[in-house]
């Protein structure tokens, strides 16, 4: 009767020992299943590569704790060797990447799984330091240097970062202590940063927590920015979603940004500096951008101008809780223009301003500005808009002898908030029209029964790129080493 018992249990444990390593079988095949699953996948893109590798050929680990600067920069270095026969991309799997700033390279892409989070390293010498931009002559939180982005390129033509709405995270808090404590003495590093180059595009990612502005294409033309989530605590400092700056026929689309500054800031530098290097902001087009920022503006141009910033188109905007719609400041000194800003079909909720013109924003960077430099302000165009729980229509503040013309605000209804103030236009040397406008605008900008302010027929030449259905496919690495 034992020996059955005994043999009975025997019979028991070898039927649950063969069941657990079918499981465990199951289990790994399943996971080799996925594995290969994510040797290849498509997507879309402006440029398709004809090479391929994983960030873990080149000895990345995604534990959040290995640092992977150089296994980064080893495999961008290394797929740069393809750059004349069809390009390479490098993907980064999911996991946890910590990593320092890394370079990227031409005709390269860029692309992080769902999965994927970079993280951007706590380690102050992880961040090698760079020049001040020539058009600014100075950094901006420091007069020395500043600290490289995390992702920096310059010099480049045809590059593309983007994934499947992967993350980068700039673990921003330990740069924004240091701002707020005076103990920084070079200009904190951004999220994304692309100079001089031609064809960029920026897609499909979230950005959070950066240690200042997100994304700054500067010096660059045919620049795409579009799919974007960028996340900030709206108390952070200078956290700017996207900052196209001294650049050409850019579009910006598509795009959730909650910051601590302005959600689209659009430069060409600052005073005497940006004066003389001489390179506008032209041919901008944003649009289906929704902002949150209760301290700063949706789209703001300026305060750093002095290069000029011209043909500046948006529409179907949404804005939630944020200071203003549309800012434009600037200063004696700034010299340069705005002039041909065409802004249509933006719903506004809980507005501290809906239009506001600054020019006496001041911020120098040193006492060598010119203060016969006046900036020229015109042209600026703003039309069918809705706004609620607004707290002020219009603060409008031109330069005495300097007044910006040319100002045309059309089919705009502002609902006030119960708090709003006695007088809801403020205007002071402008010149311009409006018509259906309601709150009753002030009596420099008198009702010309227009049907609509002007905004462009012609579309910018980026946004007739054509987007590709790319495809990656892993190409295991012989002969690599580091």
């Amino acid at each position: 009767m034992e020996l059955r018992r005994s043999q009975r249990t025997n019979h028991i444990i070898d039927a649950v020992s063969v069941l657990l390593v079918l499981g465990l079988l199951a289990t790994r095949g399943a996971e080799c299943r996925k594995d290969r699953i994510l040797d290849s996948f498509e997507y879309t893109a402006v440029s398709c590569r004809a090479h391929s590798a994983s960030l873990t050929d080149f000895g990345a680990v995604g534990d959040g704790v290995t640092l992977n600067t150089k296994a980064f920069q080893a495999a961008i270095d290394h797929l740069s060797q393809f750059a004349s026969d069809g390009g390479a991309q490098l993907f980064v799997p999911r996991g946890r990447w910590l990593t320092g700033s890394f370079n990227l390279t031409s005709h390269f892409t860029l692309y992080l799984h769902k999965d994927a989070v970079l993280l951007a390293s706590q380690d102050v010498s992880e961040w090698p330091l760079i020049e001040p931009l020539p058009s600014y002559g100075r950094g901006r939180d420091a007069p020395g240097g500043r600290y490289i982005s995390l992702i920096f390129g310059t010099n480049l033509t045809d590059v593309v970062i983007t994934g499947d709405n992967g993350t980068i995270d700039g673990q921003g808090d330990l740069w924004w202590q240091k701002y707020r404590s005076g103990q920084l003495n070079y200009t904190r590093p951004y999220l994304i940063e692309i100079m001089y180059s031609d064809q960029v595009q920026i897609s499909n990612l979230a950005l959070v927590n950066s240690p200042s502005w997100n994304v700054h294409p500067v010096y660059s033309s045919n620049v795409i920015v579009q799919g974007l989530t960028i996340t900030a605590p709206v108390t952070s400092p200078n956290t700017d979603g996207i900052n196209p700056d001294s650049s050409t026929n850019v579009l910006i689309e598509d795009c959730y940004i909650v910051s601590g500054d302005d959600c689209i800031a659009v430069k060409s530098g600052w005073d005497q500096y940006g004066i003389a290097f001489g390179m506008p902001t032209k041919g901008l087009m944003i649009r289906r951008l929704t902002c949150i920022s209760p301290d700063s503006a949706v789209i703001a141009l300026g305060s750093e101008m002095s290069g000029g910033i011209e043909d500046v188109r948006a529409e179907d905007i949404l804005a939630i809780n944020t200071e203003s719609g549309v800012r434009i400041k600037t200063s004696v000194g700034r010299g340069g223009y705005v002039k041909d800003i065409y802004v249509r079909r933006m719903t506004m909720k809980t507005m501290k301003w809906v239009f506001w013109m600054t020019g006496n924003y001041g911020s120098h960077p040193d006492g060598n500005f010119d203060p016969n430099a006046l900036p020229a302000i015109q042209g600026i165009n703003y039309g069918d808009m809705v706004a609620e729980n607004v707290t002020m229509a219009a603060r409008l503040e031109g330069i005495a002898g300097d007044p910006f013309t040319g100002i045309c605000i059309s089919n705009v209804t502002i609902g006030l908030a119960a708090t709003a103030k006695k007088v809801q236009w403020n205007c002071t040397n402008i010149e311009g029209i409006t018509s259906d406008v309601t709150p009753q605008p002030c009596e420099l900008l008198p009702d010309q029964a227009l049907t609509n302010c002007a905004f462009p027929t012609e579309c910018l030449p980026v946004e007739a790129v054509q987007i590709q259905a790319c495809s990656y496919k892993r190409n295991y690495l012989i002969g690599y080493s580091d």
